[in-house]
């Protein structure tokens, strides 16, 4: 009988032995080294995005970044050139497919076709359900779904054709989980994941690896920058003073190091923070009491009035709480990441 256990456990130790081997062996083959590789970042030019190209830069990589407000783009590009990075930057509406094409076929003669993809390129819109339009509503498919799919459709031939790609876009745990105050919002992620799961299971076969990232709250200095509806300065302390708490956000570098590190690798999906990982996998456990429970949390948000119906950012809704010590995590990001 002892003689039967211990050759259990050996076999059993063999076969996790080879299973972490083959796993091993898969993620070495899979590698994806970005040094004069081409690398496209919407969104690039200030948070989440510019942490990414400089990253991407560091790595010895071709970076071009795109953007609606220029001079945050020119200031992005200036940082990243003197750096030592070759970088390209335009004044670009993602949503806007002919826009598209004429970037990417730019960047195909400038810096050759694009070999990585990172769809960052976002807008918030916070608010009650009550002051939100279509138009807010068609807005966010807009920047989230429909230009997702722009850029996507015009790499991926040339993608194909060499037998290999990186895509990486990024949505959100608001992409999994419908969040109060966040319904335009949420909705496009939503569909953004559905999309990007879907195009990595059509493109595994060519070599090409859609990777789907799903951030909780980052600290990158972009609550300054989103949309406000209603009472906008409540709406904006609350957005702020969550985005700031390290308790519950993840600091900028952290995330786009895990990004990195999944473009990599080709990982499927990954989800970024601790708490924005538990509450997937609460959901995926019992959906239907964790949207009750956001209806709880909805009842302590700030009700509709205000500005109404009418949009304001971020940076023009302060009030004493977020100019305090308590939002200093949020002000040092803004700084160091050109959101201001």
């Amino acid at each position: 009988m002892e003689n039967r256990t211990k050759k259990n456990l050996l076999l059993a130790g063999a076969g996790l032995g080879a299973v972490l081997a083959l796993r091993s062996f898969s993620r070495k083959k899979r590698e994806f080294a970005f040094k004069d590789r081409t690398v496209l970042i919407t969104g690039g030019s200030r948070g989440l995005g510019l942490v990414l190209a400089r990253m991407f830069a560091e790595q010895g990589a071709n970076i071009a970044i795109c953007s609606r407000t220029e001079h945050q783009l020119e200031a992005a590009c200036e940082e990243l050139r003197n750096g030592g990075a070759t970088v390209l930057s335009f004044n670009c509406d993602v949503s806007d497919q002919a826009q598209v094409k004429r970037m990417i076929a730019e960047i195909k003669d400038r810096l050759g076709p694009v070999e990585v993809l990172v769809n960052n390129a976002g807008i918030i819109a916070a608010g009650p359900l009550e002051e939100m339009t279509v138009e807010d509503f068609e807005q966010a498919m807009k920047v989230h779904y429909w230009a997702s799919l722009y850029t996507m459709l015009e790499v991926i031939p040339e993608m194909k054709a060499r037998g290999e790609g990186r895509i990486v876009n990024i949505a959100s745990i608001g992409g999994k989980i419908s969040v109060p105050h966040l319904v335009p919002y949420s909705g496009s992620k939503f569909a953004l994941v559905g999309m990007s799961e879907g195009f990595r299971s059509e493109l595994l076969k060519d070599g090409i690896y859609v990777t789907t990232v799903n951030p909780g709250l980052m600290r990158t200095g972009s609550a300054r920058n989103a949309f406000l509806k209603g009472q906008n300065e409540k709406e904006y302390t609350a957005f702020a003073l969550l985005d700031a708490n390290p308790m519950i956000s993840l600091a900028a570098d952290n995330a786009a190091r895990q990004i990195m590190d999944a473009c990599r690798y080709g990982k499927a999906e990954v989800t970024l923070g601790l708490n924005a990982k538990l509450a997937s996998l609460v959901h995926g456990l019992f959906p239907g009491v964790v949207t009750d429970l956001m209806g709880f949390v909805n009842a302590f948000l700030p009700g509709p009035g205000g500005v109404g119906k009418e949009t304001v950012r971020g940076y023009e809704s302060e009030t004493k709480l977020t100019q305090s010590p308590l939002n200093a995590p949020n002000q040092k990001a803004a700084r160091e990441n050109n959101e201001l």
